[in-house]
């Protein structure tokens, strides 16, 4: 797959998009239908949700960054050189002494067994970011600022999301990926809390019915739309896995179908979609058309192996678009 061109920005260019949230390695099996112990040959490659969201947006042509942290390691060096290569502005990757890179082991049993392994303590270095590590004016122009559950996990990165928030001051096309790790909690009653105080500064929220569950004691999907809109999100997204995909305004409800592929690895479908997603936004485009878009740019990286270097292209997408167009003509 062709990489996107390194990324060199005009520092007084407001971004398309700035995510904060995890990185890490994420260490592939290149043998699937067995467990770890048996595996024997591994792929190396860059990770962590938020990174992955940049990565996907900068496919999509978008200028993208990324507010994160790493160790001061050999895996530390590498994820910066990546998210280069892959056209993320890397500029706001803090590096950290003494804490190790993360890194993330899975299995791979396809269709939708794919159980992962973080190793990440004793804690994270993007759960160290402190408010002195955000740039609150490049937050505020961003067009899309977007952030995940797992950065309220834990102090300091909670208060440094609040920071962010206020520096953001609730501007349009504020997102919270309900990306609820419950490894990385010490109860769901915690996750629950710290996102109800979070809802009301954010302006789209999307996540599946088990992270909808969390946020706000819904799985059926119309419910937990509408108990999203009630507690002050504009768009809420349910993503419903093998039955597709709702959104729902205070004016829209939009349902879209899935996409069948044959699964390779599921773990990275719902950044590729986030990453569209937030494409469709910057482009103006009806709620339809955006969740059909990242409905199948989803779906074709279910059908690859990695997760950031599977992120598709505008064209690729366009092209099953079109297809799917043709078919039901």
């Amino acid at each position: 797959m062709t990489a996107s061109p390194t990324a060199s920005y005009d520092r007084n260019s407001p971004y398309d998009l700035i995510t904060m949230g995890r990185i890490g390695v994420d260490i592939y099996p290149l043998q699937d239908g067995v467990g770890l112990e048996d595996v024997e040959t591994f792929g190396k490659y860059l990770g962590g949700s938020a990174t992955n969201v940049a990565v996907a947006a900068a496919r999509h042509g978008r200028r993208a960054s990324v507010i994160t942290a790493t160790g001061a390691d050999a895996f530390g060096r590498y994820l910066r050189t990546e998210l280069a290569r892959l056209g993320v502005d890397n500029r706001h990757v803090k590096v950290v002494e003494g804490l190790n890179t993360p890194v993330t082991f899975c299995e791979i049993f396809p269709p939708d067994d794919f159980p992962l392994y973080f190793y990440r303590d004793p804690i994270a270095p993007d759960l160290t970011l402190t408010e002195p590590d955000l740039d609150p004016r490049a937050i505020a122009d961003a067009r899309i600022f977007w952030t995940t559950v797992t950065g309220l996990s834990r102090e300091p990165s909670r208060a440094a999301h609040h920071a962010a928030y206020r520096a953001r001051g609730k501007a349009p096309l504020t997102i919270l990926d309900l990306d609820y790790r419950p490894m990385f909690w010490p109860s769901p009653a915690e996750a629950t809390e710290a996102v109800g105080e979070v809802l009301g500064q954010v302006t789209v929220a999307i996540g599946n019915k088990e992270e909808c569950e969390i946020a706000v004691g819904e799985t059926e999907p119309d419910r937990a739309a509408d108990a999203l809109l009630e507690r002050g999100i504009e768009v809420a997204v349910v993503k419903q896995g093998p039955k597709g995909v709702l959104a729902k305004t205070r004016d829209e409800r939009v349902e879209v179908p899935p996409y069948p592929v044959r699964v390779v690895n599921g773990l990275g479908a719902g950044d590729g979609f986030g990453g569209a997603v937030c494409h469709g936004l910057l482009s103006g485009w009806s709620l339809e058309r955006t969740l059909r878009f990242a409905n199948v740019a989803g779906a074709i990286v279910a059908s690859r192996r990695e997760c950031s270097t599977a992120m598709p292209t505008t064209g690729e997408v366009d092209a099953v678009l079109n297809e799917m167009d043709l078919t039901h003509a």
